[in-house]
This record gives structure tokens, C-alpha cells and sequence, in this order.
């Protein structure tokens, strides 16, 4: 920084006078936030110290501070023809004893290099900074430029192989929808203290994404899954002998009925409430897209649904059984990113579309989803991203055999199948970010695209 007469200012009191003697600084411009304790007494006119009258280059190193880190690594100064992010939660400032101060607010404005440390009371201070070098910010567009896209067109083997740097093109009820696949490296996104992996970028330009735990490490095993109340198991529905319970919400004698919560969906709500809206993450999360818990409906197991059957204890068969299970058999599945009836669409209140019947944006994802991924109902696969060597809930009704209702499930081995509705396997929530939310980082495990919080 170059100045020929640069001063900073001292604040007088009635018995006191403050003077600042090192650890704040900035490679552009030095903002000093000097501010007197309440009980100390009113102000006077604040004064104009000269502090060198000649041309000076500044460095952090010329002012004393105790030490620089970028990147974890100690420096001398800043590179002043860079960019830094200040690491607050890591940069302290301590007396002359060594004790930390607390109630510092240190900040730094990454544009004008300013450098700001307040309230400032004590004589002596001393401040050790850590920043990161920064890097500007990408979109779920520029991620998808960097995507070589493909397509699919067959169903019914699995896909296990090394898909990074890949994403596979379908349509949904929005428009074009770009999906990952088989075993990529590329998807992984850290947000809200969790990590996640990319499902899709849907037709509306948001970001399905599911659960992957609290360390990108562990990819297998029940910490890929959500606990709730000491819990990581849970029933999709706690009662199994009618139609009904195969739906996320549901109602006596309705095939697409929304009075009642299923019992997954209270877990759901639960852990969403704590977890992010309470910790303040909600506004990056997509109010407008919906999970689709498709309950069209058969009473053929090889017929196209024809909103026949779906209710008490006749038989039936859902849309997904028939698209997945009934195609597996005649040797192609032909999953569906689409939502054919808006009853089964579940959105929020805020959303222009779906049933509008949800409290909180969350849902679980599909089995049509999971076949996109590289899934297949009876072959197992231990190759592709949404393996966890566990058992847990997708959203998609399977069929009802006369006694009891089934939901798809992702079996252990990687497979889709289907299973009671009241037996207990994980929960591994899904969730939309907003079409415009800002990440850092490459996608992969160590290093995840991570969420710019505002």
C-alpha cells in the first residue's frame, strides 16, 4: 500500500487514552475498528495520529503480526496481486499473556483486501490469521459444462463402471434432465454439515441430491444414512394391509389420497426441521421442486396402469412395478423421470405445482431414479455411486399382493427391490438445492463442491 501521509486515528476518553500498536492489517487498505469498553467514559474528539510521512510499502509482516497461514501453510505477507478468503472460524487474536480474546469480530473484504478486527480495547494485541486463497465461485451450469454428456437407452444391466466426468441426458415433466450414473467420483457435495451426492440436475435447473453422512470416507455401512432418536432404521409405514400404506401420505380408500403422514415421512420432517431449517439452511433449498411417490395404478401385473385397483386389499400394481420389475422380466426396464399424476407429486405450499401437501421439502429418492443410476431390480451392484452395502427406502409404491402393500427398496447388495412397508431399513433423505446456488471445489470426496453460504 502506498501513501504519503498515512495516519490512522486514536479515540480519546476522559481518563484514557487508547493507542494501537500492531496485528491489524490488510494488503490494500489498513482499516483499523477501535472501539472503547461501555464502562469506560463518553467520548472526546477523536484525533489524527500521523503515523509516516513518506512513500511506504506495507506488508502484513511489516506489522507484526504473530503469524500468517494460507492454505495451512505459515507466509511471511500476502501475494497483494491475489485474492484471500480470511478463515474466521480458525484466526484469533490473544493478550499479552497468550489468552485468547473472545467476542473478536474479524473480518476481511476479499475485493478491497481490507482487514477488519473489532472491538479493539487492549493494548498489546496480538493476531495469528489464516486465509485461503480465493476461488470464485461456479454454478450447477458451469459443473455441467465441464460434463461430458451421453444417453442411456438400456435398463436391465447394471452400470458399474468409472463414469467421472460423465452425465447422461432424459426429460422430465420440466424439460431436460442431466443425471449421474454408474460409478463417477464427481458428484460429492458438502452442505449443511453433511455430505451428499448429486442425483440429478432436474428439468427446472435445481439439484436433486441424496444423503451420504457426515464423512465422504465412510461409503458404506449405517453411517451413510440418517439417525433420528438413536434410530437409523425405520418402517415406511407401521401397518402393511392395505393399499393405502404404500403411499408417502395417504387415505382411506383414495389411490392417491393426502390425509395421513406416513410414518417415513414424520422421520423425514423431523430430522429436516432439526437439521436444516433450524440451522439455518433453508433459503438454499428449492421450494418449487416436488418427490414423486408415482401411484398410478393396475390390477395387472404385465398391463399398463389404468387407475384401476389401488384401494383396501385389492391387488395392485404401481407404476414403478411396472416400469421396473414387469420390463426387468420382459428384458428392459424403462424407468420414467416423469410424474404423471400431480397427486403424487409432493411440494410444499409455496410450489406451482405437485400436491402442494408437504411441510418441509424433503422426500426420498425414487426407484426409477436408482435405475437410472445404474440399479436393477434382482442384479446385484456393488459399482455404483448409490451403493452403501444397506438396506433403504426409496419413495416408489411396488405392488399390493392381496395382503400385504410393498415399497421399492435399495437392497444391500445395490439392487432394487421391494419389501413390506412396515419392516425398518435406512433413510437416506432427498433434497433439491436451488437452481442458483453458488459452489467451490471439484465434486469429488476430498474435495466436494461446497456450498457458498450467503
Amino acid at each position: 500500500m502506498k501513501n504519503d501521509n498515512i495516519e490512522f486515528e486514536t479515540i480519546r476518553s476522559n481518563k484514557h487514552r487508547i493507542l494501537f500498536f500492531g496485528g491489524v492489517v490488510c494488503v490494500v487498505v489498513l482499516l483499523v475498528a477501535i472501539v472503547l469498553n461501555a464502562t469506560r467514559a463518553k467520548y472526546r474528539t477523536a484525533q489524527s495520529m500521523p503515523l509516516y510521512n513518506a512513500t511506504v510499502n506495507y506488508s502484513l509482516a511489516d506489522l507484526n503480526i504473530v503469524a500468517i497461514y494460507v492454505g495451512g501453510a505459515e507466509v511471511d505477507s500476502l501475494d497483494s496481486s491475489k485474492q484471500y478468503t480470511l478463515d474466521t472460524e480458525q484466526s484469533t487474536c490473544t493478550y499479552k499473556d497468550g489468552s485468547t480474546i473472545e467476542g473478536l469480530n474479524i473480518s476481511y473484504e476479499t475485493e478491497t483486501g481490507s482487514l477488519s478486527i473489532s472491538p479493539f480495547t487492549t493494548k498489546g494485541t496480538k493476531c495469528t490469521l489464516y486465509f485461503d486463497k480465493y476461488v470464485e465461485p461456479i454454478t450447477i451450469q458451469d459443473i455441467l459444462a465441464e460434463k461430458t454428456i451421453s444417453t442411456r437407452s438400456r435398463f436391465s444391466s447394471t452400470l458399474t463402471t468409472n463414469t467421472t466426468g460423465t452425465i447422461y441426458q432424459a426429460t422430465d415433466d420440466d424439460g431436460t434432465t442431466y443425471y449421474f450414473a454408474g460409478n463417477p467420483s464427481d458428484n460429492w457435495v458438502s452442505f449443511a454439515g453433511f455430505y451428499w451426492r448429486i442425483i440429478r440436475i432436474n428439468g427446472d435447473g435445481s439439484i436433486r441430491m441424496i444423503y451420504a453422512g457426515t464423512d465422504p470416507t465412510v461409503t458404506t455401512g449405517s453411517g451413510t444414512q440418517i439417525t433420528v432418536d438413536g434410530s437409523n432404521t425405520f418402517a415406511f409405514n407401521s401397518t402393511r394391509n392395505d393399499n393405502m400404506y404404500v403411499g408417502y401420505m395417504y387415505a382411506s380408500n383414495q389411490v392417491h389420497g393426502l390425509v395421513e403422514d406416513s410414518t417415513i415421512k414424520g422421520v423425514l420432517d423431523g430430522w429436516y426441521k432439526t437439521n436444516i431449517q433450524d440451522e439455518g439452511y433453508s433459503s438454499y433449498i428449492d421450494t418449487n421442486a416436488g418427490f414423486c411417490g408415482d401411484r398410478t395404478s393396475t390390477t395387472s401385473s404385465s398391463g399398463a396402469p389404468n387407475d384401476t385397483g389401488g384401494t383396501g386389499t385389492t391387488e395392485t400394481y404401481y407404476g414403478a412395478f411396472i416400469r421396473l420389475y414387469s420390463g426387468w422380466s420382459s428384458s428392459n426396464a424403462f424407468p420414467s423421470f416423469s410424474c404423471s399424476n400431480s397427486s403424487d407429486l409432493y411440494t410444499v405450499g409455496g410450489s406451482n405445482k405437485g400436491n402442494k401437501a408437504l411441510t418441509y421439502p424433503i422426500g426420498l429418492i425414487t426407484a426409477d431414479e436408482v435405475a437410472y443410476a445404474g440399479g436393477v431390480v434382482g442384479s446385484s451392484n456393488s459399482s455404483y455411486y448409490l451403493y452403501t452395502n444397506q438396506y433403504y427406502w426409496t419413495m416408489s409404491p411396488s405392488y399390493f399382493n392381496g395382503s400385504y402393500a410393498y415399497v421399492f427398496r435399495v437392497h444391500s447388495s445395490g439392487n432394487l427391490f421391494n419389501y413390506y412397508v412396515n419392516s425398518a431399513y435406512g433413510v437416506r433423505p432427498a433434497i433439491n438445492l436451488r437452481d442458483d446456488t453458488k459452489f467451490t471445489g471439484s465434486g469429488t470426496s476430498t474435495d466436494p463442491y461446497t456450498v457458498v453460504y450467503d
